[in-house]
């Protein structure tokens, strides 16, 4: 989600819960009441950056193929002053859980949510909603070339679920070593699966101390090894020793 955006991400939890460590300048928020299910947590995360943000990327956190193309699809379509929502129809669902919101509706949920009204079908009556089939999804050429199927809405339901999403294999990235790392057959870029940007360090015999930085996809520069990966992801290894 953060190479996805550039506002801020918010966990929603519930209060006092034990969530794993989350990456820095990643904020926690607690869903004031248990139980209301997920309208509850949308329009708590909504209103956490509603001062900051207009509009927001609302998925839950069970979605381990969400691509950073299907993130910027939605958004790019939030754009358009009209449109309160935008809901993917993928894969022959609505995807209430992996759209595209105007933190300006926080209040609207809040609303409904105290009338009893729990389910985001509900929202769809009170605001301007477009709708995204695959088609209009697919339209945008880095979803349709790196997530064609898109599995960014897969979501693990069960232990088995979750089996089968770790048995896969990770996404396919280019990484290539520049400078002194490109000795000892390094040279030239080459392909390899990856899950993190410390796997792909891996793959070419490298660790990412502070003698080693990496840029990802020419702009972004980082040595931090749990970094998520995607498909068609570039990685650029440099000697920081040497001004990279």
């Amino acid at each position: 989600m953060a190479r996805a955006v550039d506002g801020p991400v918010v966990v929603v939890g519930a209060p006092g819960q034990k969530l794993p460590e989350l990456p820095a300048g990643v904020a926690v928020v607690d869903d004031p009441v248990e139980g209301l299910g997920p309208m509850q947590g949308i329009a708590a995360g909504l209103a956490a950056v509603a001062d900051r943000a207009a509009t927001a990327f609302v998925c839950s956190t069970d979605m381990p193929f969400l691509h950073t193309a299907f993130v910027r699809r939605v958004l790019r379509a939030l754009a358009a002053p009209e449109v309160d929502m935008v809901l993917p129809v993928a894969r022959g669902f609505r995807q209430p859980l992996a759209a595209g919101y105007r933190t300006a509706l926080a209040g609207l949920i809040t609303k409904l949510v105290a009338e009893g009204d729990l389910r985001p079908g509900m929202l769809f009556k009170h605001c301007q909603v477009l709708q995204l089939d695959d088609t209009e999804l697919l339209a945008d050429a880095a979803l349709s070339r790196y997530d064609p199927d898109l599995e960014s809405v897969l979501n693990i339901n069960t232990p088995e679920d979750y089996a089968q999403a770790l048995g896969r294999p990770p996404a396919e990235v280019t990484v290539q070593c520049f400078g002194a790392l490109a000795g000892g057959g390094r040279r030239g870029a080459r392909s390899i699966r990856a899950a993190t940007l410390g796997e792909a360090a891996g793959g070419v015999g490298l660790a990412l101390d502070r003698h080693v930085v990496a840029a990802l996809n020419g702009d972004q520069i980082t040595r931090d090894a749990r970094l998520p990966l995607v498909a068609g992801d570039s990685v650029a290894f440099l000697s920081a020793d040497a001004g990279g």
